[in-house]
């Protein structure tokens, strides 16, 4: 695909990229640690984002794990390392404050992301996976808060786990060490699709790539910027941010193809012809 030769993806170590007809799969393929998020895997994943962000030319991502997991969080091999090693109170404030920034970066993606969690995912990897828009879970996959448990908070995650779960559950999940399967997580608004197995995510992956292929890719970025900073603006604030970004879109080439088609019922530019 002409598309798949402009996309240069960086190098990386801990992740595996896959660009096939405008949709990028990473996966994360740290074994010896269950995809954890070390330091390394975080700034190969922050370099492939950064690296498509600008790029329409990608108009999905699916975010999984090598080796049947998704992701066992935080690296605690690495933080009891760094307990021993001198590390200061100011210096895991801000790996803290970076581990923020990359999970704000996942969300904040102009292109649809899915989260295929098999295995786990755990602590920071639930928090990860509640970056995508769309979360596909197997069954059998573990899910758990382990923080508090071991004497740290869930931090960074937390908003954006009340984001997806709702306030009660969160309170829930975090505060009780809770342990729950992919089975159980339409109890916790914790995934979209359950499915068996992979082969189950591949069929409904392709159909959720069917739909976003139907839907302009300029267009799904300024929902989702939408989507995610007018809860923070006053209700004013509000109504301009949402009228600025409609007039955007659609006096945007998109927005102009759009309507066009529309009128004379035909597809647009970027719907499959």
């Amino acid at each position: 695909h002409s598309e798949d030769v402009m996309t240069q993806l960086p190098k990386t170590t801990k992740i595996d990229t896959e660009l096939n007809a405008g949709w990028l799969t990473i996966w994360f393929n740290s074994p010896e640690n269950k995809n954890a998020l070390s330091e390394v895997l975080t700034q190969d994943l922050i370099k492939v984002l950064n690296a498509v962000k600008q790029d329409y030319s990608v108009r999905g991502i699916t975010l999984r794990g090598r080796s049947g997991v998704f992701c066992s969080g935080g690296d605690l091999k690495g933080f009891k390392a760094s307990q021993s090693g001198g590390a200061t109170k100011e210096s895991f404030y801000k790996m803290n404050r970076g581990a923020g920034d990359m999970f704000d970066l996942v969300q904040s993606m102009p292109q649809v992301v899915i989260a295929f969690v098999e295995g786990a995912a755990i602590a920071g990897g639930l928090g990860l996976m509640c970056c995508a828009d769309i979360i596909v879970v197997t069954e059998t996959a573990k899910f758990a808060l382990t923080e508090t448990m071991i004497g740290i908070a869930p931090a960074q995650i937390a908003p954006i786990v009340v984001a997806r779960t709702g306030l009660p559950i969160a309170r829930r999940i975090m505060l009780t060490g809770a342990r729950f399967s992919g089975a159980d997580t339409p109890d916790y608004n914790l995934s979209d699709f359950v499915v068996k197995d992979a082969t189950e995510f591949t069929k409904v992956e392709a159909s959720i790539i069917n739909g976003v292929m139907k839907c302009a890719p300029q267009a799904i970025g300024i929902t989702k910027e939408i989507l995610l900073s007018t809860p923070h603006l006053s209700r004013e604030a509000q109504k301009d941010f949402a009228a600025e970004r409609f007039a955007t879109a659609i006096m945007s080439d998109e927005g102009r193809e759009g309507i066009a088609s529309f009128v004379e019922k035909r597809k647009p530019s970027w719907a499959a012809q």
